[in-house]
């Protein structure tokens, strides 16, 4: 299937993945770090953003969301690439290193790691976020409604200007895939360790409220922390983010050794 994508920058080719919920402009802070030496290419994920949801009656899994991420990249002539995902999109990440088709993975709070399925969770929020959608753009021009509906995902809510806080609680609100991508997510967990052959960075945020960190990895990994950072941490601190990013999948690529930052 083909996936919406958006592609700048010039270097070796960088994938990049948002999380649950999110869609491809979420690394908008990000771009004008990591451009200069990488060609960037961010996606929407199938159901989010611009992309079309998966076929009717399949499961959006991580490994389900990877192979249409894969087919676009068959799409492009590319069969490696390095890859960053943030939350679900670091699963996906996993996933699509898994199928060969990663140089090297950087996940940020990345999900999946723990140790088995998890319950199933109501979706309260979501819902009033889909009866206020219309409303939206003129509340969350009041700092205080703001910071009350991304606190949750990002340490400093007052980083992110007013169009791009609308445009993530719209995406949020409005993503037809989020159902069946969250309860697939959520019924699950990552296997086959063994199988990722690629160096992997694992970026955990320090203040990040949805993803805990594991006490232990099923792969090989370096390990670090993005200080004073949220969940989604790329308004929080995009330098931060740009540094993890390009030396996640810095060329030549040496697998790293298992170490905690």
């Amino acid at each position: 299937m083909s996936v919406a994508y958006d592609r700048s920058g010039t270097g070796p080719p960088l994938l990049l993945i948002h999380g649950l919920g999110g869609e491809r402009h979420i690394w908008e802070p990000v771009l004008e770090h990591v451009t200069p030496e990488r060609d960037t290419i961010r996606v929407d994920l199938p159901g989010f953003g611009d992309s079309p949801v998966l076929p009717k009656g399949t499961k959006a899994t991580p490994w389900a969301l990877a192979a249409g991420i894969a087919e676009q990249l068959d799409e492009l002539g590319l069969d490696r690439v390095h890859v960053c995902g943030n939350s679900l999109g670091g699963w996906v990440a996993l996933e699509l290193a898994k199928a060969g088709r990663a140089l090297s993975v950087t996940g940020i709070g990345t999900a999946g790691l723990w140790r088995g399925p998890l319950a199933p969770k109501p979706y309260l929020m979501r819902n009033v976020s889909r009866a206020l959608r219309p409303a939206l753009p003129a509340l969350l021009r009041a700092g205080g409604v703001r910071r009350f509906a991304l606190l949750g995902s990002v340490a400093h809510p007052e980083r992110i200007p007013v169009e791009a806080a609308v445009r993530i609680a719209v995406a949020y609100a409005r993503s037809p895939g989020f159902v069946n991508a969250s309860n697939n997510m959520r019924a699950n967990h990552f296997t086959g360790g063994e199988q990722v052959q690629v160096p992997v960075t694992m970026a955990w945020c320090e203040h990040d409220r949805l993803i805990a960190r594991p006490r232990k990895l099923p792969f090989p990994a370096r390990e670090t922390v993005l200080e004073d950072c949220g969940h989604v941490p790329m308004y929080d601190d995009p330098v931060a983010v740009a540094r993890v990013v390009l030396a996640g999948s810095a060329e030549p690529a040496v697998r790293a050794s298992t170490a905690r930052a």
